[in-house]
């Protein structure tokens, strides 16, 4: 059994769009579902070719490792924007863009399978897709591996000790094979702890003190 505690996690946010002329309404609507559309496509050639890669992996036993390599890249895209918007821009020369790849991978020490898809990205003009395809790989690499990711929501940072019995804790409550925890801090909580964790986070666990106070609130209503 494992248990993996990631350092940071990313919240996103998705934008409003509110119109007040009838027409203008009209063809926002009509924009909206492009894009939706768009995003549906996307989103199956990401799933695509994420569900490929776990597969090869499966085949060659390197699941393991490829996944290694994906939090690294993930991580290091997310921290460098501008390495971000070189991969997704068109103009750019594939060979410029597999040279960038390439000199990530010799100093991760990417292994084979890696260097290899991303080329194929690369190859395909998909790399534009590139944190998509990383999230979709995540999610199918967590089902292959029998894996529970919880987000942990604390009023300060946890220490790893009290990270370790809140996912030994879920392993006993979930019967998953390994657990992977999310720490976030927000200050608001007070004290304590949330934990959020299942499918679409639908599994809640509320030990803060603000949990608290406001139950102790709505018992006085």
């Amino acid at each position: 059994r494992r248990i993996t505690i990631m350092r940071s996690a990313l919240a996103r946010a998705t934008p409003v769009v509110t119109t007040h002329v009838k027409r203008t309404t009209t063809t926002t609507t009509h924009r909206r579902r492009s894009v939706a559309v768009r995003a549906s496509k996307g989103n199956a050639v990401s799933s695509g070719y994420a569900a490929a890669l776990v597969d090869a992996c499966k085949s060659g036993g390197v699941l393991e490792q490829v996944h290694a390599d994906m939090e690294t890249l993930d991580a290091y895209v997310k921290a460098n924007a501008a390495v971000a918007g070189f991969l997704a821009n068109p103009t750019m020369a594939v060979e410029k863009k597999k040279d960038i790849l390439a000199k990530l991978g010799k100093e991760a020490g990417f292994h084979a399978f890696t260097s290899n898809f991303l080329n194929l990205l690369v190859d395909k003009k998909r790399e534009n897709q590139l944190e998509t395809i990383i999230a979709e790989f995540e999610t199918l690499f967590c089902e292959a591996t029998d894996t529970q990711v919880a987000t942990v929501t604390s009023a300060v940072k946890l220490e790893n000790e009290q990270q370790f019995m809140i996912a030994k804790k879920l392993q006993e409550m979930t019967g998953a094979k390994n657990i992977k925890l999310k720490p976030e801090v927000d200050e608001s909580l007070l004290g304590g702890f949330v934990v959020q964790y299942g499918k679409d986070g639908s599994g809640f666990i509320d030990m803060s003190v603000k949990g608290q106070v406001d139950s102790l609130a709505n018992s006085f209503n």
